[in-house]
């Protein structure tokens, strides 16, 4: 079976800055991934480019932009337009074949029917990021990538965002995020990437990262990532010499 999304040797530079090297792999329908890693790491460059939104210095994705929604940090929602208004915009912009079909579908999959004609900007940060989400998947793509997705909101609108994504993923849908709460990868991915100094230093299941510094699976994922990094770190300056 082949993989959802396959992503080869894909590089980005912004003049002298290599904001990532030669990165690859794969992620199959179902899976949730999780890319994490520090700040300036790629992390959003890498998701921006599997979306479309920027071109590559070197290497291919499977995918094109049609086939991959973006839910980017920043809600790009129209706050003087209705829940409903804001999807059917979108269904048009992004050339959907049946636009009305597509607004119910969204609002029924998003649990957003009761607020369908409710103003964005009168919507809490939980269910205006569930519009966001929405718009990403309005054309129905197979991959969907996140940029920082429950980053404004609050624990409980957190776990309501985390039910809907991870129910996406069981719907056979690719996610791929970026966090920098690494408790979130821990908690809802089943892999994890991570970037630093945009290589990819990790890919695999929480648990083997957790292994790889010595921590059980009660371990906590965040002090692991950092022992981790360090160590790699440390790798990187003795084969330097």
């Amino acid at each position: 079976m082949s993989a959802a999304l396959s992503v080869r040797a894909l590089s980005k530079r912004f003049g002298e800055l290599q904001a990532l090297r030669d990165v690859s792999f794969d992620v199959d329908a179902g899976e949730l991934v999780a890319v994490i890693g520090p700040n300036g790491a790629g992390k959003t460059t890498l998701l921006s480019i599997i979306a479309g939104l920027q071109a590559p210095t070197a290497g291919t994705v499977s995918r094109g932009a049609d086939e991959v929604g973006w839910v980017p940090q920043q809600p790009a929602l129209y706050t003087k337009l209705s829940v409903a208004e804001n999807l059917a915009l979108f269904a048009h912009l992004e050339k959907v074949g049946d636009p009305r079909a597509a607004v119910e579908r969204m609002l029924e999959q998003t649990d957003l029917r009761d607020r369908a004609s409710e103003r964005v900007g009168r919507l809490s940060g939980g269910n205006r990021q569930r519009v966001n989400v929405a718009l990403g998947l309005i054309g129905d793509p197979p991959v969907l990538a996140l940029d920082e997705p429950s980053a404004a909101l609050d624990p409980a609108q957190r776990e309501r965002l985390w039910a809907f994504i991870g129910g996406l993923a069981r719907a056979e849908r690719a996610v791929l995020f970026s966090t920098h709460n690494v408790a979130e990868a821990q908690r809802y991915a089943g892999r994890v990437i991570v970037l630093a100094n945009g290589r990819m230093l990790f890919d695999g299941p929480p648990l083997v990262l957790l292994r790889e510094v010595g921590e059980d699976e009660h371990g906590d994922l965040e002090r692991a990532l950092v022992r981790f990094l360090a160590q790699r770190a440390v790798t990187a300056q003795a084969g330097e010499r």
